[in-house]
């Protein structure tokens, strides 16, 4: 596995995380997730406003998904953070990004190569609260029901509720045969997706 190694290595945060489910689940330990990224867009009035997650995967680039990009848009990439609703939080720091790459074969319509990245205009200064996720080697497989997470600033109600401080929630991978049955996703899953959950989580896309 190629890592990018900090004081406590990749994937590896000072403050152990604890999670139980992604909807109505808990807040989790502040800075838990340390690779956990808030992009945020300005708007008319000049506020920025949280619309995405996104993960650190080294000092200088961002992973997150291409349906949170607009070309109209512009973006700032908050790290350290903990709790939206806090503006200075200790440990956290805004950087504007040098650029932005959309998958070129992103389709909105099916939701197909759903990535984009993101390289920062300065590098991620590393310390206990902002830390770089752990990169998987080439072609590598999650296996059958290995723990996954999901992480970001969510609902705290399935309908309605406000979004809370930066939480997780786990649920098991299922191999790639299981949930292309036509009883689960069907032809909708490629294998270049990662599918997880079935036991009770629908969906991680929850505000």
């Amino acid at each position: 596995m190629f890592c990018f190694f900090v004081a406590y290595g990749c994937g590896q945060p000072a403050v152990p995380p604890s999670v139980t489910r992604v909807v109505n689940g808990e807040d989790a330990r502040p800075h838990s997730w340390p690779w956990q990224i808030s992009l945020q867009y300005q708007g008319s009035s000049g506020a920025w406003g949280h619309t995405c997650g996104g993960t650190l995967i080294s000092e200088n680039w961002v992973l997150t998904a291409a349906h949170c990009i607009s070309s109209s848009r512009t973006y700032r990439v908050f790290m350290g953070k903990h709790s939206l609703q806090i503006a200075e939080e200790e440990g956290s720091v805004a950087i504007s990004p040098e650029k932005i790459i959309v998958h070129e074969k992103w389709n909105s319509l099916f939701i197909l190569n759903d990535i984009a990245l993101i390289k920062l205009s300065q590098p991620a200064p590393l310390s206990n609260s902002i830390q770089p996720a752990c990169l998987p080697s080439t072609g590598a497989l999650l296996a059958h029901d290995s723990s996954s997470f999901v992480t970001g600033w969510g609902r705290l109600y399935s309908k309605g509720g406000g979004g809370g401080g930066g939480g997780g929630g786990v649920g098991g991978v299922v191999d790639h045969t299981t949930c292309s049955k036509s009883d689960w996703w069907g032809w909708q899953v490629k294998d270049t997706m990662v599918c997880a959950g079935g036991d009770g989580i629908v969906s991680a896309c929850n505000g």
